[in-house]
């Protein structure tokens, strides 16, 4: 290869990573598959040793991938975070060991080796045993704070408790000064389908994977979204410790240096770690949660034994797990081999004493026999490969998500190829590639349509996006869709109309909009069933009950762009009617707290519509007249007023004092800015105190509060 052509093929990678970090970290989606990005790095670093004249200090080869996004503070680590490096055979394995062998002087090393959840990364901070922040990787020396969303995970710890071998021990410390503890954030596969079952149900895209799932989840700056959504975290790794543990000095540069600790007269007490495992003892002494499945193990032989009965038990876990982690156990090995970049212009990239070994994914092949659309209630046309049934990862697999237009074009995906099918995130299936040497000679490229399949309409593509369009709003599929919205658990939760029984009302011709719901007659339905007059019965008076929902039930129920639970009952606090809401202006829409520009002109926009004001005026035409949040008496203390609750309190629990400011006229937000009234802040309050404070927001202690409510309990 010319130098020329090394420079361009160089420059073209450097390109292609960059975009897929930008994608992966921080928007949480991905177009291929870490197996596919890895070949990238390596063929690009291989590139780079070859013609080092063309190497730089900002290549992806030479830093780690970066979550940062706006709206979070920035918070930099005490010991940097890194990423690990992966192996995907056990070839390289052995040859990681044969490193670790060389520079440690002996072959029979300790190991630890441990499940690798599919997750995002984060960095927890103990100080004298509380939890007072916790920071994404960012870009390995400073992160987003996160600390907010992260208390919302239920089974984290907000206060470590003591270990009951040091209760006794007047020298020993039950807790470090300070304490990073590095751990990841994921969602269990159940956890996964119901939010995905839920989006389904709204007309809106699925999420590709837990883990994209799990990292925009974290990056919501609404906490109060965060907290329907039940994240779970498993610790693992210790980052800066003050004082360090014995044999550990993390203060000096890049390189983790070995000195005595132990003993007053040696730095302090031990902590009573001195190794990966028994720091693993003491996260589960402290009453952190830890990975169930934790192998110590002496040589590469049992290394790859323990990796191999890890792979046979995965497949009974809850979580996507998409390999192993092996490290070197004892804490000095550690500090002796050191990291990759230590030393250099380049930031610390990864640790020398431990490796990712990636277990394949479950890929087949078959054949793709169609390719259909769907139509969301939204409009958006979402692409799916028909395929021949095929055997993946234990279930028959018939159709799998083909994303959108351009990936069908980025992949050139026809009917009539032959594909890899994976399971993404082993749960959803996604065509992968196409086996293009059994590609048939006839084979002609794939058009995306340029009409609606369900009413024929043009499609439109989304300004700025992927996504294409129905924009007709009499669109059959989209009307169906909004119904089964309308009237499922997120909307007004009718009882005994899902999705069979819509569609056999729309194709009856008994309802066309969603206010003819309130129309229907038991005389109507009486030819639908063999149950007759019982079910038809039910599920009239079951509609008719609903007509007085909650407001928020009715707001979300309409499938508002931009709108969800938590904001449909911001709207219903403030306009307390549809016809309220209906005639609000952008400018009063901006003014509710946690309103950004968007979603306030979303919702201006849907209101601005005439098909939808039709819609509204008919609903409340039919007799729909939802019921309003309760609302404060006269004169009530926080009418009117938001507060932002933070940190511990002394008596009350965060359920209890959000009952008490609602029951007091006011409203509890997740985030501080200008429009917040007060901070009710607590033990260990973190960055929302600081922002308080920044902004010249007045701040309560219990007392204070309680003072403010005139001593109310």
């Amino acid at each position: 290869m010319m130098n020329a052509e090394a420079h361009a093929r160089i420059a073209h990678l450097r390109t292609e990573i960059a975009r897929h970090d930008e994608r992966y970290y921080r928007q949480a989606q991905s177009e291929i598959t870490d197996f596919d990005y890895d070949a990238l790095k390596k063929k690009l670093a291989d590139l780079e040793a070859q013609f080092s004249e063309f190497a730089l200090v900002d290549s992806p080869t030479q830093r780690v991938g970066d979550d940062r996004t706006e709206g979070f503070a920035r918070v930099k680590h005490r010991f940097g975070m890194t990423t690990l490096d992966n192996t995907y055979d056990e070839t390289e394995l052995r040859e990681f060991h044969a490193r670790l062998v060389k520079a440690i002087g002996r072959d029979d090393l300790a190991y630890t080796v441990e499940p690798k959840i599919d997750g995002v990364a984060v960095s927890l901070t103990y100080e004298k045993g509380k939890l007072t922040r916790a920071v994404t990787r960012g870009d390995g020396e400073e992160g987003d704070d996160i600390t907010a969303n992260v208390r919302t995970i239920r089974g984290l710890p907000h206060a470590l408790k003591p270990s009951d071998d040091v209760k006794d021990d007047l020298f020993a410390p039950a807790f470090p000064d300070v304490i990073e503890i590095r751990g990841e954030i994921f969602l269990r596969e159940e956890e996964f389908r119901r939010i995905n079952q839920l989006q389904e149900e709204a007309g809106d895209a699925l999420y590709a994977n837990p883990r994209n799932l799990a990292a925009g989840t974290v990056k919501q700056l609404d906490s109060r979204v965060v907290a329907t959504r039940r994240l779970e975290i498993v610790v693992y790794g210790l980052g800066a410790c003050e004082p360090g543990p014995a044999g550990i000095d993390q203060g000096r540069g890049d390189l983790r240096v070995v000195r005595d600790r132990t003993g007053p007269h040696g730095g302090g007490p031990s902590l009573g770690f001195h190794s990966q495992s028994t720091f693993q003892a003491q996260l589960r002494a402290w009453g952190l949660p830890v990975e169930n499945k934790f192998w110590v193990v002496r040589g590469i032989d049992a290394v790859w034994a323990a990796i191999g009965e890890l792979d046979t038990l995965r497949r009974g876990f809850p979580f996507a797990t998409d390999g192993a982690v092996v490290k070197l156990d004892p804490f000095a090995q550690q500090a002796v081999v050191g990291y990759r970049g230590a030393g250099q212009a380049a930031r610390k990239l990864s640790p020398r004493w431990a490796c990712a070994y990636k277990f394949a994914p479950d890929r087949a092949e078959t054949r793709i026999n169609a390719i259909s659309v769907q139509v969301g209630r939204t409009g958006a046309v979402t692409p799916v490969a028909e395929l021949e049934p095929v055997l993946l990862a234990g279930t028959t697999v018939k159709r799998a998500t083909l994303h959108n237009a351009d990936e069908i074009a980025r992949k050139d995906v026809r009917v009539g190829d032959t594909v890899l099918v994976e399971k993404a995130g082993e749960i959803i299936p996604a065509v992968v590639s196409v086996v293009l040497e059994k590609r048939p000679a006839d084979s002609v490229p794939y058009v995306f349509p340029t009409e609606c399949p369900a009413c024929g309409s043009p499609l439109v593509r989304e300004p700025g996006g992927v996504k294409w369009l129905c924009v007709n709003a009499a669109c059959p599929e989209k009307v169906r869709r909004k119904i089964e919205h309308f009237a499922s658990k997120a909307g007004l939760d009718i009882d005994g109309l899902g999705e069979e029984v819509v569609d056999l009302l729309l194709t009856r011709g008994l309802i066309t909009t969603i206010p003819d719901l309130f129309r229907l007659k038991v005389g109507d339905l009486l030819p639908l069933k063999k149950s007759g007059e019982v079910w038809a019965g039910n599920l009239v008076n079951g509609i008719a009950e609903r007509k007085n929902a909650d407001l928020w039930r009715v707001i979300h129920g309409l499938g508002i762009p931009q709108v969800g639970a938590a904001s449909a009952k911001d709207l219903a606090r403030r306009f307390r009617s549809l016809e309220g809401l209906a005639t609000a202006s952008l400018n009063d829409l901006v003014q509710i707290d946690g309103f950004g520009e968007k979603t306030a002109e979303a919702v201006r926009t849907w209101f601005g519509d005439e098909v939808n004001r039709a819609l509204v005026a008919d609903l409340i035409g039919v007799g729909v007249a939802p019921t309003p949040p309760a609302q404060a008496a006269a004169g009530a203390t926080l009418a009117g007023k938001t507060v932002v609750l933070t940190g511990t309190l002394p008596t009350l629990s965060r359920e209890q004092a959000t009952e008490m400011i609602e029951s007091a006229g006011g409203k509890v937000s997740g985030s501080v800015s200008r429009k917040t009234h007060y901070v009710l802040a607590g033990d260990e309050a973190g960055s929302k105190l600081e922002k308080a404070k920044s902004l010249g927001v007045p701040v309560l202690d219990e007392a204070a509060f309680m003072e403010l409510l005139g001593g109310t309990t």
